[in-house]
């Protein structure tokens, strides 16, 4: 038979009298208190202490955002990069620069015996010299190609509303040209009329700094060249806007603006505004 005795401090227990005394079995009815443990270097403070971990500790992370910037933008319009490769991105006076001075090195470094190959510096030496001076008459004659921004309803429009002397215009300043002093040379000597009457002295002639492919307010295909001249004014550009029209038409029609400093805007505006995604 067993015994509840009162505990000291309100506990009661549960004494069995079948076992000694000294094997009794107490049941607390209060449950267990954890046990506290001081820091050693913060005596007012108590924490709970473990001996092993509760549980695996799971980390939450925030979930990324999708990536959209797959087409680069200016403003509300997509731009178009050109990373085709083609001969027209090529300098042939780098080409036969670099070509040449590399077969010069190595030629006279294998006839000192210092490289390998000395049966073959004769012939080294013989064909580098020449490529390193065609290089160099390339590298000195070397107009390069200017930079072009081409948005991505304009590049949609330029095959079907583009005139052909349009399409001329931008693949021959998008190139390396050589023997010519800048780019458009012979239209602007027409349109300006270098050293002539009522002309501009060629000394202030406008520079193709840039172009621009767009699509202007009512759906037309519009090429757009920038030029800097820092000897004239907007009324030059003015007084010849008929001139430029001309020039690069027919199909087109030319407007003028003024860009930032010293800078000049001719928009060459196809006269065909037919749009494949219509």
């Amino acid at each position: 038979m067993a015994t509840v005795t009162t505990a000291r401090g309100g506990g009661s227990i549960l004494c069995s009298h079948h076992e000694p005394f000294t094997r009794h079995r107490f049941l607390s009815l209060h449950p267990p208190r954890p046990l506290l443990h001081r820091h050693p270097s913060k005596p007012t403070s108590t924490f709970l202490t473990h001996s092993k971990p509760i549980g695996p500790i799971l980390k939450l992370t925030a979930p990324r955002a999708a990536d959209t910037s797959s087409v680069p933008t200016t403003g509300d319009k997509a731009i178009v990069t050109d990373d085709q490769f083609s001969l027209a991105k090529v300098s042939f006076g780098s080409i036969g620069l670099v070509g040449g001075i590399t077969l010069l090195g190595y030629g006279f470094g294998a006839y000192f015996n210092i490289l390998p190959g000395s049966e073959w510096s004769a012939l080294m030496l013989t064909y580098g010299f020449p490529l390193a001076i065609i290089g160099m008459a390339f590298k000195y004659a070397e107009l390069k190609p200017v930079p072009c921004l081409t948005y991505l309803d304009a590049q949609q429009l330029r095959e079907t509303a583009a005139t052909p002397i349009l399409m001329q215009v931008r693949n021959d300043v998008t190139r390396y040209r050589y023997g010519d002093e800048q780019h458009l040379d012979e239209a602007l000597k027409r349109i300006f009329q270098y050293g002539q009457g009522g002309g501009i002295a060629r000394r202030s002639a406008p520079v193709l700094q840039r172009i621009r492919e767009e699509v202007t307010e009512d759906g037309r295909y519009c090429l757009v060249l920038v030029f800097e001249a820092k000897s004239l004014q907007l009324s030059d550009f003015e007084q010849r806007q008929a001139k430029f029209t001309s020039f690069f038409g027919p199909g087109i029609s030319a407007e003028i603006a003024k860009g930032e400093e010293n800078l000049y805007e001719v928009k060459l505006i196809s006269n065909s505004n037919v749009n494949p995604t219509a």
